[in-house]
């Protein structure tokens, strides 16, 4: 069988699938296209590893710098570990496509994206995350699709506002708000933002333009490619690991009571520890592992023992679920919009440029700035040109945070997406460049986590960013709302939800924010989908969350520090003639380094002519900039320069009066009356004040001393400056 093709145009250009030529060993193959853009997009399917108890599924995406016709960098010249970019595009393919699978589901699943081809415009993340869908959904894994993933920007036109499809590259540069969205036939099932405060109904409309106008036809697509193709129309289930039915009741009227009654203790550490009480007591009694037994006996309880910890687990959902939902019990105690106790500070460190503690309940997070210069940017190489980060966030989240005694490595999957939300939160309220040209940075030090420390990384980022005195547009705060549902369709959405009512719920909906509109969004959903209305409504709740969030931090710190920190480098930006950057540099950069060395400031040049001069000694700052001026400045008859002497002549001396200009002054031009010899009035490495009396149409300079004498004499005597001057000799 030839490969089979779908193509539709979309956004003017043609998107589309093929399958059934490339990668035939695999489950299912299917290259994706978008104008000049490819992806390969592989799924596999394996048996489930003896001992599993959860849904292996394993996304993997990766650049190829062929595909844009360049070269690794480094010395391997192979591509190595994968970048955040793509880390963030492995956690966009898994996250609306696990839920989709059935509970118990545990056959292993692997899903790589590989880009063939890049056009330099047509960006490939969101072609893997739809290709990988499309692959699932050819295969026989019992996948609830298919399912579809798109990209929406909104620029301006002449005609106004517009909301573009799978915007390219140059569109994004010039679009307000990035938006992704994955959704299928029963709605919304994903969705991430980045934004420069858009109102919350402009990103709600911008969701629908995404289902309405992307996400349905794509699905159209997959649809057809799988019945051309002729994909397997019975799915096979495999053995799925769920507790037998009597282990089921067993635990239910074990545990069910004091469950019930342990799921509304106050405080995380008594709550857990009482479950956890519970839990042992009753595996202890009701499934106990014999001893001296032979090994198929000891086995068989063993998996007993498993299943019953899922079916506690299990019933521990329900039983949550259910409080909040028939009583509004939530384990804190709070009701549905209440969100819990703050406590915040700034200045918290002595020597950061900037700090805060953001505390909600039990999530905590210290945040720290940091300003640099141009050479603090972050590069970032890939297919697409490569460019630089004046505004990176850092998240971490070590073991301690939640009580426990973990691996203690890099940075994962988990805190780079998280560290990527709240960055994306805060990038919408900084200054421009031009008013601020400072480097940023923000560390959010996750040390107690009980929900949405994500959210608390965004409101701590943004009052350390404050306190260091970065003027941000306005003040932002992040929070996160959760939904409950049971069987017969009853729903309820609860503010700032706790870590446990994350993993029991059906979603977690972060929103970040000003007063005036939405930053940032992420949705990580386990129900089936999300309609138009309900996120309207989880809008609204977000949006009383947010403002209660910006009042109570104002308490803090009404407004950006006047001043930045006196730890911090001051940025003095001067202009210079972009013909003069060579003069300003010299040869081999000798004299831009010896700028910096006399002076001790950095000096940074643009090709523009902008020089960023830094330094967090005042006085090395403004002498830095004089020298600099002097440089750039055009020379000019009658201007006074203090200058050094560089070398002597016969007729005369050079001096240089900035660095890389000299100027002769003549031995008639050094001191009033007859000079026998230029060293009986000067040497070498004197500095002396001079005045410039010419500049010939080749740019040679003339420089006279006397002539400053002369001036200095007939202002003593109230003479007008030049009126004394004298002639030659």
């Amino acid at each position: 069988m030839g490969p089979v093709i779908v193509e539709r145009q979309i956004a003017g250009r043609t998107l589309r699938m093929e399958t059934g030529e490339i990668a035939r060993l695999a489950n299912a193959a299917v290259l994706v296209s978008y104008a000049e853009s490819s992806v390969l997009c592989t799924a596999v399917r394996a048996n489930p590893r003896p001992g599993l108890d959860f849904f292996p599924l394993q996304c993997d995406y990766r650049e190829r710098m062929p595909a844009a016709g360049k070269f690794p960098g480094g010395f391997r010249k192979r591509e190595g570990a994968p970048t955040e970019k793509e880390i963030l595009t492995m956690r966009n393919m898994d996250r609306p496509i696990r839920p989709l699978f059935p509970d118990g589901f545990i056959d292993e699943v692997q899903l790589q994206a590989f880009v063939m081809s890049h056009d330099g415009q047509n960006d490939t993340d969101i072609l893997a995350c739809l290709g990988a869908a499309t692959a699932v959904f050819l295969t026989d894994l019992p996948f609830e699709g298919p399912l579809a993933t798109v990209r929406v920007g909104r620029i301006v036109t002449n005609e106004g506002e517009r909301l573009v499809l799978f915007p390219t590259q140059a569109q994004l540069e010039f679009s307000d708000l990035d938006l992704v969205v994955a959704g299928h036939e029963d709605g919304v099932n994903m969705i991430e933002v980045g934004a420069a405060e858009v109102p919350d109904a402009d990103v709600l409309a911008a969701i629908r333009f995404a289902y309405e106008e992307g996400i349905r036809p794509l699905l159209e697509m997959q649809r057809e490619l799988a019945r051309l193709f002729g994909a397997p129309a019975e799915k096979r289930m495999g053995q799925l690991s769920l507790p037998p039915q009597e282990v089921v009741e067993t635990v239910r009227a074990a545990a069910e009571a004091p469950l019930t009654e342990a799921r509304r203790i106050g405080g995380k550490k008594e709550r857990l520890a009482r479950v956890e009480e519970i839990r042992t007591e009753m595996l202890a009694k009701h499934f106990p592992l014999p001893e001296n037994a032979p090994y198929g006996e000891y086995r068989a309880a063993e998996q007993r023992a498993a299943a019953a910890k899922e079916a506690f687990r299990t019933l521990e959902k329900k039983i949550t679920r259910r409080l909040i939902i028939e009583s509004g019990t939530r384990a804190d105690g709070r009701g549905s919009r209440d969100i819990r106790p703050l406590r915040q500070r700034v200045g918290l460190l002595a020597r950061t440029h900037g700090s805060a503690l953001f505390q909600r309940g039990e999530t905590q997070s210290v945040a720290t700035c940091t300003l640099g210069t141009t050479r603090d940017e972050q590069i970032v190489d890939g297919l697409v040109a490569e460019y630089a980060k004046k505004f990176y966030l850092h998240y971490n989240f070590p073991p301690f945070c939640v009580g426990e005694a973990g691996r203690i490595m890099g940075p994962g999957r988990r805190e780079i997406g998280h560290g990527a939300l709240a960055e994306r939160s805060l990038l919408g309220i900084l200054p421009d460049v031009e008013e601020f040209p400072y480097t940023i940075r923000v560390v959010s030090d996750i040390t107690e986590s009980n929900g949405s420390s994500s959210m608390a990384s965004v409101c701590g980022g943004c009052l350390a960013m404050m306190d260091a005195g970065v003027p941000i547009k306005a003040i932002c705060a992040g929070i996160s709302v959760g939904r409950f549902s049971d069987d017969t369709g009853r729903v309820v959405h609860v503010t700032d939800i706790l870590g446990e009512e994350d993993f029991f719920g059906d979603m977690d909906f972060k929103v970040s924010g000003t007063r005036d509109g939405i930053t940032g969004i992420q949705l990580d959903l386990k129900a089936r989908g999300l309609w138009f209305d309900e996120i309207e409504r989880i809008f609204a709740q977000a949006k009383e969350g947010r403002l209660f969030l910006i009042a109570e931090m104002e308490k803090v710190l009404p407004a950006p520090r006047p001043e930045i920190s006196p730890f911090a480098p001051r940025i003095i930006t001067v202009f210079i003639d972009p013909e003069k950057i060579g003069k300003l540099i010299g040869p081999g950069g000798k004299t831009i380094r010896a700028i910096q060395e006399r002076t001790g400031a950095t000096v940074d040049v643009d090709d523009d002519g902008r020089v960023l001069i830094a330094a967090v000694d005042k006085a090395a700052g403004e002498r830095a900039k004089a020298e600099v001026e002097a440089i750039g400045a055009e020379v000019r008859v009658g201007a006074v320069y203090e200058g050094k002497v560089v070398s002597t002549r016969e007729f005369g001396c050079f001096i240089e009066i900035a660095s890389g200009t000299d100027g002769m002054c003549h031995i008639s031009e050094l001191a009033e009356g007859y000079v026998r010899a230029v060293e009986d009035v000067v040497k070498v490495g004197d500095v002396l004040r001079v005045k410039v009396i010419n500049v010939d149409d080749s740019g040679r300079i003339k420089l006279s001393r006397k002539a400053v004498l002369l001036d200095e004499k007939a202002a003593e005597a109230g003479t007008p400056a030049g009126a004394a001057t004298g002639g030659g000799r």
